[in-house]
């Protein structure tokens, strides 16, 4: 999965998602080819401009944006992203820059200043949309709060840079509006109390440990302790012992009191007015609510009840590829005895924490040694393996995935859960490599970061049906990259796609047929192999983010249904490279449009 941290979620002013619209014939003009040209030509200059003075004052807007894709400019602010005022304030910049770029209008476009054009607008109006649904009333769960990201921002390891004496007293400053952000989600909180939208209790158990775990009586003993821990070499020592002093009071009087205080609300008052149902149906307005962002995920117009069954299907499918690498293994017995035996035999488990590390990086240069017969677009941004920081391991995925900033000074980071260390198998690395980092992630986004002469809003926008379909799609590439010799290791493919087939079962299940938390967990280890410890973060993973584990496979089934097309119409002019770079070399787009753009391209190879 791509990481979600709350602060970038609040940040990007639209979520993408876009249709493949043609655009409205302009039947009154009678101007000259030529002269058509011409004036479409300045239309996409103008357009471009204004795309470009939109984003600069998108990343005023949105400081922590900013901060994310390496620009400095703006890491000492940290706006009150849930106060009514910024939502306010970020719904009108919204409205406005969609009635600029509309008053333009799209005749005379073509190609990426089309695309560019409709995506835009489409982003703006579904942000617009998205302002009646009142995710602000749900500022925390175990997968997403301000507390966790601070901690990844403040620690020295995360998107914040602690390399200048600039960038320690950035932090400062930015940090010490964290209580006010504080207060703002506890305010939200009780006001989600009072309208009835509430997290469910299943989640928020969950919330407490990790707070106590962030909560230390000496300052030194915090992760926010991390950055004194490291000053740089060329500091002065008048530095060092002045930034001392400010962090050791930052900590002890702004930030623990602030952790503490949530901590208090969440326990005492706010726990018991969560719900006993865990459906994002069962809140007010929520079946609305779920069919947006069942919308948003795929960029279809899919209804859950579809989704539901294509998993079915897809369910059935997979057991069945799931029985022949039993019959090849020579296994005796049920499918249910073979996911117990994957799951149970000792010879799939790591050693240490440091082999399984050790075996990842082996991949690394395992596969690379592969990738130029399949891609000849590679990103030329650094790549990096890191374990999960232990404070978020306990109910962070399997892996996850931070981009690389722009300007090359943080690489791309593929970060791997080593905690339950039993849980994390052998049989599993492969595909999950190959999806979190190459060529999953890591490729499509850093590739997409890189293109420069697109606009900043497209760089740094996203497609969860685009990027996580081109996740899963990545996994299927494991044969052809040297790996999945092994038919223990060829199942940990399988069961990683059947994994994704489940999750469109569960997903709509919990959120449109009111399946319980239970259910699915049973469902889960019914019909996979994954660990009770697996299952259950999966299961409350889909309830904190209803609709966003649609995305995975309903992408991956629009790119392996277009490259079967190609493949079938090329024939032997058919160069997996080549679709490969076609897929990728526009950044994430919408499945409509990614499908209109490999049907020209399949045109364009048969002349």
């Amino acid at each position: 999965m791509t990481l979600r941290p709350i602060l970038l979620a609040l940040a990007v002013s639209a979520a993408l998602a876009a249709c493949d619209r043609a655009p409205s014939p302009d039947t009154t003009s009678t101007a000259t080819p030529q002269a058509t040209t011409v004036d479409a030509k300045a239309k996409a200059e103008q357009l471009n401009k204004l795309y470009a003075e939109y984003w600069e004052e998108n990343l005023k807007l949105n400081p922590v944006l900013a901060t994310f894709q390496g620009d400095p400019r703006y890491n000492a602010e940290l706006p009150d992203y849930g106060s009514a005022q910024y939502r306010d304030e970020s719904k009108r910049f919204t409205s406005d820059w969609l009635k600029k770029i509309e008053a333009i209008g799209p005749q005379g476009l073509d190609g990426q200043d089309l695309l560019s054009y409709e995506i835009f607008v489409d982003d703006a109006k579904e942000a617009l949309e998205s302002y009646q649904y009142p995710t602000w009333q749900l500022p925390v769960n175990q997968m997403d709060s301000l507390a966790t990201l601070a901690v990844q921002f403040g620690s020295g390891t995360g998107a914040q840079p602690f390399k200048t004496v600039k960038d320690y007293d950035d932090w400062l400053k930015r940090a010490g509006r964290l209580p006010v952000l504080f207060d703002t989600d506890i305010a939200n909180m009780r006001d989600g109390v009072t309208a009835g939208v509430v997290q469910p209790r299943a989640l928020m158990v969950k919330v407490i440990p990790q707070l106590d775990a962030l909560i230390k009586d000496k300052p030194e003993d915090t992760l926010f302790w991390g950055p004194v821990k490291s000053f740089p070499k060329d500091f002065s020592d008048a530095d060092k012992q002045r930034l001392t002093d400010a962090y050791r009071k930052l900590i002890a009087e702004q930030l623990m009191p602030a952790y503490k205080k949530l901590r208090v609300f969440i326990n005492d008052e706010y726990l018991p007015k969560t719900r006993d149902s865990v459906g994002l149906d069962k809140l007010p307005g929520g079946a609305a609510w779920y069919a947006f962002n069942a919308k948003q995920s795929t960029t279809t117009d899919l209804a859950p009840a579809q989704i539901h069954q294509i998993g079915l299907d897809e369910v059935a499918r997979i057991h069945g590829e799931i029985k022949k690498v039993m019959e090849q293994v020579g296994f005796k017995g049920s499918m249910q005895d073979f996911f117990k035996f994957m799951q149970e035999d000792p010879r799939f488990n790591f050693k240490s924490e440091d082999a399984l590390l050790k075996d990842y990086r082996a991949l690394e240069a395992k596969i690379n040694q592969k990738i130029p017969e399949q891609f000849s677009l590679i990103p030329k941004a650094p790549f990096e393996i890191r374990p999960v920081e232990p404070f978020r391991a306990k109910s962070a995925a399997g892996g996850q995935y931070y981009p690389p900033s722009d300007d090359g000074s943080r690489p791309g980071i593929f970060y791997v859960n080593t905690y339950d260390l039993p849980t994390r198998k052998t049989w599993d690395a492969e595909d999950l490599y190959l999806h979190e980092a190459i060529p999953g992630h890591h490729f499509q986004i850093a590739l997409q970061i890189e293109l420069k002469n697109l606009p900043a809003f497209r760089r740094w926008g996203g497609e969860s049906a685009f990027s996580e379909g081109w996740g899963l799609y990545a996994e299927s590439l494991g044969k052809p990259l040297g790996v999945y010799t092994d038919p223990y290791d060829y199942f940990g493919y399988l069961q990683n796609e059947l994994w994704r087939a489940i999750r469109l079962v569960t997903d709509t299940g919990l959120h449109s047929k009111s399946w319980t938390r239970e259910q699915v967990i049973q469902y889960m280890r019914d019909n996979s192999a994954e660990s009770d410890t697996q299952a259950t973060a999966e299961a409350e993973r889909y309830i904190a983010w209803p609709g966003q584990a649609l995305a995975y496979k309903i992408g991956e089934l629009k790119i392996k249904e277009l490259r079967a097309k190609a493949e079938k119409e090329l024939g032997p002019k058919f160069d997996v490279r080549e679709f490969h770079a076609e897929v990728l070399k526009d950044g994430a787009v919408p499945l409509a449009v990614l499908e209109a753009k490999i049907d020209r391209w399949i045109a364009a190879k048969k002349g």
